[in-house]
């Protein structure tokens, strides 16, 4: 169906930032959600931000709220997480995720297409 790969991960020092971008090409219908989930070892899977592509409506979990920014460039068809102040504890493989219907969902069960994901390391 699609081929995503989310990029900008990599290796930051505590405080850093990072932009991830994910893809979100060939997606003909209006009514979609790109919510960005994170898994770190030995960890569910916790989705942490999503925003809806009809209104450009956002969530974001409590542990990122005030640290992501997710944003939409029509444009270019993608979907970014601007992270800033990380920590050790954002350490993790990120993942972008598309759902369709009315409403964002930080649920895995609500997903309808996963890309693939991009690692993020905070350490110093």
């Amino acid at each position: 169906m699609f081929s995503w790969q989310a990029s900008g991960g990599g290796l930051v020092q505590p405080g850093g930032s990072l932009r991830l971008s994910c893809p979100t090409s060939g997606i003909t219908y209006a009514d979609y959600h790109i919510t960005w989930f994170r898994q770190a070892p030995g960890k569910e899977r916790e989705g942490i931000s999503c925003i809806s592509h009809s209104d450009g409506s956002t969530y974001y979990a409590d542990s990122v709220k005030g640290r992501c920014t997710i944003s939409g460039d029509n444009a270019k068809n993608t979907v970014y997480l601007q992270m800033i102040g990380l920590e050790s504890e954002d350490t993790a493989v990120y993942y972008c995720a598309l759902s369709w219907g009315s409403v964002c969902s930080s649920h895995t069960y609500a997903m309808d297409y996963w890309g693939n994901g991009t690692k993020v390391t905070v350490s110093s």
